[in-house]
């Protein structure tokens, strides 16, 4: 099993490095001399308040320094990677927030034996110097399926304590009254992670194995072994198998969720998952509760506590009344909390209609006149003739591409083709010239569809209100313009340009006065046909540049 690669290949520095480089982008932290130590920069402003402390192992940023800032965290003390924090630097955190004027200090601890034991300690020893200092354990998984002695372990809805307790602390809240409320909410609360990889530490090998087909369920944030092993499914039958699980009754650590029950909703990346996949998994999650009969009042998304590069999630439910969602909606600097809109989840929202067709093209009536007449055979004899190079082209192509072109364009002539036998054509150049644009763009895919797109948009504009020859010119430049702005070509980059570039040079005689129509359209079709490539070779157009015989 080999060693994963990383930027960082050495665990020794890794906790101070963070958190020297948070502190740095951050003007409202500030570190704590000679601690892995990370404190708000206004510590006058906890004159009077109780002062929140928190933190752990590193590894799971952004928490818990990311959460430091007005209405959430006063500090943190940080350990090592998945290590816990030393007490002296616990201790040093406490008197730091003390000595600012702090009336108490709450210390929120994951339940971790190594955070309850060194948090616990350096409580002890601040009483005795006459802090006044609390701790809160959370407890929030929801995996084990019987009583474990140790109890249930800390996880993500521990950023929800930070949140609940930060707003009470900014109002002015005493330390019991805090002490009350997130005590009551630690048990109002379940989390539960899935994963399809595991993390490792810089420098070290893989903290578990996973086969290539399986996920595991009910692991914890360091990679401590989970409840289940299952096969990959999709994501809409893994998260109903999370939400399933946490809200089994016969789970001892489950969550109760009746129906008309309101919960803010947390989905946790734990720190390699796509966000594209995290959004999904949001989606199913609100759906799958919406289901339930359970409103999702707030839905938080985003990476909120990881496990280094974890491939996976964690879902959070909190049970919340209006008072909690006050708390939770309250104001914070803290960098890593979201902007969150106040307002439910919901699956299915009103949809804006879009916009119709523009009211003149709808209005046009179809023509019939000897015009439209010269048009359909100048669409009928381009479509034969590109189905007729179809292996040509694909057999050019082949030297220098994938070999489709032919396919290519082959799609786009049938198209057109069943386009003409269900409809008359639009009755003018512009508007046929728009309507090819869009059954190409939908039809033909590929860069060629999107370039002819182009090319007959663009070339539309000037045909709109005119109808003499010159203009002709005009709507070619105008198309050649447009492919180069947006394509990014050139002429003698050896593309569709080379041709198209050479036929607007002949055509561009139209402006003369008393240019003749077929000798003109005559030198532009040998041109296009026989442009010359940069390599000496020759360029075969399948369509000669007949279109303005529509005129």
């Amino acid at each position: 099993m080999e060693v994963p690669k990383k930027l960082v290949c050495s665990v020794a520095s890794c906790a101070e490095d963070a958190l020297a480089g948070l502190v740095a982008c951050n003007p409202g932290l500030q570190l704590l001399r000679g601690h892995r130590v990370a404190l708000r920069s206004d510590l006058a402003a906890l004159r009077g308040r109780v002062a929140l402390l928190s933190g752990g192992g590193s590894g799971h940023e952004p928490a818990h320094a990311g959460y430091i800032g007005k209405g959430m965290l006063s500090g943190v003390v940080a350990g090592a990677i998945f290590t816990s924090p030393a007490v002296g630097s616990i201790l040093a955190a406490i008197r730091a927030v003390t000595e600012a004027g702090a009336v108490g200090t709450l210390l929120i601890v994951k339940n971790y034996t190594g955070d309850r034991l060194n948090f616990g300690l350096a409580l002890e020893r601040a009483r005795a110097e006459g802090a006044d200092v609390r701790m809160v354990v959370v407890g929030d998984d929801c995996a084990f399926t019987s009583q474990k002695k140790a109890g249930r372990r800390g996880l993500c809805g521990t950023v929800l304590v930070h949140k609940v307790a930060g707003a009470m602390a900014e109002a002015g809240a005493s330390l019991d009254e805090i002490v009350t409320k997130v005590s009551a909410l630690t048990k109002a609360m379940g989390t539960l992670g899935l994963s399809l990889s595991p993390c490792s530490v810089p420098g070290s090998k893989p903290t578990f194995q996973l086969a290539n087909d399986e996920m595991e369920l009910g692991l914890g944030i360091h990679g401590e072994a989970g409840v289940r092993r299952m096969k990959v499914m999709p994501v809409d039958e893994a998260v109903e198998t999370m939400l399933a699980h946490m809200t089994d009754p016969s789970n001892a650590s489950h969550l109760p969720l009746s129906p008309g029950a309101s919960v803010v909703l947390v989905v946790n990346n734990l720190g390699g998952l796509s966000c594209l996949e995290l959004s999904i998994v949001a989606g199913v999650a609100v759906s799958s509760l919406e289901r339930r009969g359970v409103c999702v009042a707030r839905a938080l998304v985003g990476s909120f506590m990881t496990a280094l590069e974890m491939a996976g999630i964690s879902l959070t439910l909190l049970l919340v009344d209006k008072e909690l969602l006050r708390l939770i909606d309250a104001e914070t600097t803290a960098v890593a909390w979201p902007n969150v809109v106040t307002g439910p989840a919901m699956s299915r929202r009103p949809e804006v209609e879009a916009p119709k067709e523009g009211t003149e093209t709808a209005k046009q009536v179809p023509s019939t006149g000897p015009g439209m007449e010269r048009a359909q055979k100048v669409l009928a004899r381009v479509c034969s003739t590109l189905l007729g190079l179809q292996d040509k082209l694909n057999e050019l192509d082949r030297a220098a591409g994938d070999g489709d072109c032919g396919h290519t364009h082959a799609r786009a002539a049938r198209a057109i083709q069943e386009w003409m036998r269900a409809q008359p054509l639009p009755p003018s150049p512009a508007h046929l010239f728009s309507a090819l644009a869009d059954l190409l763009l939908d039809k033909m895919g590929g860069s060629s569809g999107v370039l002819y797109g182009l090319f007959l948009t663009a070339a539309a504009h000037p045909l709109q209100n005119r109808s003499d020859l010159p203009v002709w010119a005009d709507a070619v430049d105008a198309g050649i313009e447009a492919m180069q702005r947006y394509g990014g070509a050139a002429p003698g980059d050896r593309t569709m340009l080379d041709a198209l570039c050479a036929a607007a040079q002949a055509l561009r005689a139209l402006r003369s006065p008393g240019a003749d129509l077929l000798t003109v359209l005559a030198s532009a079709v040998e041109v296009w046909e026989w442009s010359p490539r940069m390599d000496g070779t020759q360029v075969t157009s399948g369509a000669a540049l007949c279109v303005p015989a529509m005129c």
